[in-house]
C-alpha cells in the first residue's frame, strides 16, 4: 500500500505562487505514474498534471500549461507541483494521486489512479 500526504497549500493573492509537495510512504513510487488533480466545490475532479515514472515526460491541460510545473524526486519519494501566476479560478482542493500503470494515455482520468492523498486547500484571492 502507498500512502500519499500533500502539503504546501494555503491562501495566496492572484499572480502569486505556491509549491505543493506530495510525500509517499509505504513503498517506493519510482515506478508509478503520478498526477495532481483538483476539485472545487460543486465541480467534478479536474486533471492538473501528470508525470512519468522517470520524470522525463509531463502532461498538462491547457488551463494550467505554462503556469504549473510537475516534478518528482524518486530518491525522496516525493512529487511536487509548482504553481505560478495563480488565478482565483485555481482555487480548489488539490490532490496527489499515484497509478501503478505507467503508460501515459488516460493519465488525465482520475478513475484510473490507485492511490490518493487527503488533499490540500489552495485559495487564490483576487
Amino acid at each position: 500500500q502507498v500512502q500519499l500526504v500533500e502539503s504546501g497549500g494555503g491562501l495566496v493573492q492572484a499572480g502569486g505562487s505556491l509549491r505543493l509537495s506530495c510525500a509517499a510512504s509505504g513503498r517506493t513510487i519510482s515506478t508509478y505514474l503520478m498526477g495532481w488533480f483538483r476539485q472545487a466545490p460543486g465541480k467534478e475532479r479536474e486533471f492538473v498534471a501528470a508525470i512519468s515514472s522517470s520524470g522525463g515526460s509531463t502532461y498538462y491541460p491547457d488551463s494550467v500549461k505554462g503556469r504549473f510545473t510537475i516534478s518528482r524526486d524518486n530518491a525522496k519519494n516525493t512529487v511536487y507541483l509548482q504553481m505560478n501566476s495563480l488565478k482565483p479560478e485555481d482555487t480548489a482542493v488539490y490532490y496527489c494521486a499515484g497509478r501503478r500503470a505507467a503508460y501515459f494515455s488516460t493519465s488525465s482520468n482520475y478513475r484510473t489512479y490507485d492511490y490518493w492523498g487527503q488533499g490540500t486547500q489552495v485559495t487564490v484571492s483576487s
